[in-house]
């Protein structure tokens, strides 16, 4: 395992997470539909834990200003995460958020939200699989959905 240590949750969390975006990855490849369901909160959760380790791996250090994330899971259930007085905002569906935490998306090509530029800078350098620092998608590479 390349990474940092982790729980046995944590570790099949990130499993069920690698099944997700490489499953994605076949899905554009050949122009599928895809039906994501609830269980993307696992990736959600990954993704809001890994905040800290996407700076680390930049050489940047961390901002300690909290983040509000603000979630609509699939099923139209509400997620959320962080102090509810963040000047620092992401709003809008959870996939969006799961396709810029795995490098499937910029964060320009989704419905997210960002409000204040700590939530900017984190979704431009988000990764939350293990790995030197990938440089992500491109903005205008896939097209943005409705």
């Amino acid at each position: 395992w390349f990474g940092p240590p982790m729980s046995a949750l944590s570790f099949l969390s990130a499993r069920l997470m690698e099944a997700w975006l490489h499953g994605h990855d076949v899905t554009d490849a050949l122009a599928l539909a895809r039906r994501d369901t609830d269980r993307v909160r696992h990736i959600l959760v990954i993704g809001v834990r890994t905040r800290a380790f996407s700076y680390s791996l930049r050489g940047l250090t961390a901002p300690t200003a909290p983040v509000r994330v603000e979630l609509v899971l699939p099923s139209g259930a509400r997620w959320e995460d962080g102090a509810a007085g963040a000047a620092d905002r992401i709003e809008g569906p959870a996939v969006d958020f799961c396709r810029v935490v795995t490098h499937r998306r910029h964060v320009d090509d989704t419905r997210l939200a960002l409000t204040g530029a700590g939530a900017r800078e984190w979704m431009l350098i988000a990764q939350a699989f293990a790995g030197p620092p990938a440089p992500g998608r491109r903005a205008g590479q896939f097209p943005r959905e409705a």
